[in-house]
């Protein structure tokens, strides 16, 4: 069942809270009728979090988890007097204060109009100042209201909406940011973990990270992966740092590995000592950067209280996946549903074509077949015709069914009758069984488009047994089903998904399936 989505949106913007109440009703509260499928599939790049955990983990680094929210302080202590050109690539974030909340008369009348002979204006003057105060959460509030005023839940959203503070708030900055590197996180993890742990200091994460990138395109986003680790030692030199950084690579499948001293060193690091680390694209033969590491700044790590060495990796894991997909577009590689185009086999979409409405006795699929049959055998029958399809007993009632065509000077069967489905480049396509071979299109979906095995009359005849069954179910003493010109998928009792609709329109494909079929069951139950 799908919802009127049109309807629900008129509905809301009427009455939000009447629309939301009713909308139970739209969901049914006992039944079984769930079926899963076998949709199950892994996301690339949690298969490549998951490769990349096993390797550090089995190169002896312990996993640990970093925070994600980080006081603007600890970029100060870590970049020094580059902080500040920094800061922009980072998103601060902001927090909306509690409204105080007066209760005037004014607003008492309009209360009493929600509610009749309200006189608990000590009760909601409470419930406010305890949210206010923070001892009741946001989203306990219209509950707080019902709870303890007695009101019905339409009514305590009601009165809130009264209170137009609440839609005068503004998000206010605070010194919180999310982090934009792990290494924001990584010195005070660090200043702990020295405290409680004996050198060296093998530790590992991988998580997002945010950067307010100036515009989002093909190679940067919002939000991106990294794994980092880090060594605190007692003794390590750069070229140590070199080689496990190769080492890793090697294990993530790159031969060929780069380590380039920057000409410009980040504050954080130690001067001369920062590397971006580049790996062989295997088709391009060009070198991809894909990470940086070095020894974080002595003078960083002396306002952690840190006396030792501290080496840092970090492997941006988005860059290696789009290597190993052999993407060029890094919004398509994470976000295909959003992103990526929607692309469609005559196969894939020849498989997607589907019957809507089928019977469910064994009787109605009996009947169903029979329908078919005698409509080929009498297909050509001059009308006014009548052919008896089945007379018999079903779930207890006679019933007598025909396939008629009360038109003078016709057929039994339209022209469109046993049309059959093809998908070809893209496009469904309705075909007459023989005849237009001068058609040049038509002859191109016959000789090189998919053949469904669907046939108008196929569709047509399990819908008219479905609808045999209905009525019988309700009671009813004839029933009559007729197909005439047929124009949509849907009037010959066709469907696809939104994935077939959405490659067609984008791909400005079509379904073209019209045709005159002027087919009449008829059926009488006693």
């Amino acid at each position: 069942m799908e919802f009127d989505i049109d309807e629900l949106k008129e509905k809301a913007n009427e009455d939000y809270e009447e629309a939301w109440l009713e909308s139970k009703n739209l969901i049914e509260k006992e039944g079984e009728f769930l079926e899963l499928k076998d949709k199950a599939s892994e996301n690339s790049l949690f298969e490549l979090i998951q490769e990349t955990r096993q390797i550090l983990l089995n190169q002896g680094f312990r996993e640990v988890l970093v925070p994600t929210l980080i006081e603007s302080d600890e970029i100060f202590k870590q970049y020094g007097p580059q902080a500040s050109v920094i800061l922009d690539r980072i998103f601060f974030l902001a927090t909306l204060d509690r409204p105080d909340l007066g209760i005037s008369d004014e607003k008492i009348g309009e209360i009493k109009s929600i509610v009749p002979g309200f006189d608990s204006q000590e009760k909601l003057e409470s419930i406010f100042k305890r949210y206010k105060e923070g001892e009741i959460e946001s989203d306990d509030l219209l509950e707080a209201l019902v709870e303890e005023l007695g009101v019905q839940e339409k009514q305590a959203a009601k009165i809130l909406s009264l209170f137009k503070e609440f839609q005068e708030l503004e998000p206010k900055p605070t010194d919180m940011t999310l982090r934009s590197h792990t290494t924001a996180a990584w010195f005070s993890v660090l200043k702990q973990f020295q405290q409680r742990e004996n050198l060296p200091i093998q530790l590992f994460t991988i998580g997002p990270k945010y950067r307010r990138e100036q515009k989002l395109d093909k190679t940067h986003l919002y939000e991106s992966w990294t794994a980092s680790l880090v060594l605190m030692v007692e003794e390590m030199s750069l070229e140590d740092g070199k080689k496990l950084t190769e080492k890793i690579m090697k294990e993530l499948g790159f031969e060929e590995v780069e380590c380039r001293i920057k000409s410009a060193t980040s504050k954080y690091y130690a001067p001369e000592t920062e590397f971006e680390v580049y790996v062989e694209h295997p088709e391009k033969s060009e070198m991809i950067e894909i990470g940086d590491a070095g020894f974080y700044s002595p003078i960083a790590l002396a306002k952690y209280g840190i006396p030792n060495l501290v080496f840092n990796l970090g492997i941006g894991l988005e860059r290696i996946l789009m290597i190993r997909e052999r993407a060029d577009d890094i919004r398509k590689l994470i976000y295909p549903y959003q992103y990526q185009e929607i692309e469609l086999s005559d196969e894939e979409i020849a498989k997607m074509i589907e019957i809507g409405e089928k019977p469910k006795t064994k009787i109605g699929k009996e009947i169903a077949e029979k329908i078919q049959q005698l409509a080929r055998e009498k297909r050509n029958e001059p009308s006014p015709c009548e052919f008896e399809v089945f007379k018999g007993e079903i779930s207890d009632v006679e019933a007598r069914i025909c396939l008629i065509e009360p038109e003078k000077d016709t057929e039994l069967i339209g022209p469109a009758g046993f049309n059959e489905i093809f998908v070809y480049d893209g496009n469904i396509i309705g075909v007459p069984p023989e005849g237009w071979e001068e058609d040049e299109f038509l002859s191109k979906v016959r000789n090189e488009g998919i053949k469904t095995d669907l046939t108008y009359m196929e569709a047509f005849s399990l819908l008219a047994a479905r609808k045999i069954e209905e009525a019988i179910q309700e009671g009813k003493e004839e029933v009559q089903i007729r197909v005439p010109i047929v124009k949509t998928l849907g009037d010959l009792n066709l469907k696809v998904g939104k994935k077939v609709r959405r490659y067609i329109t984008d791909n400005q494909k079509k379904i073209d399936i019209r045709g005159p079929v002027f087919t009449t069951i008829s059926a009488e139950i006693k």
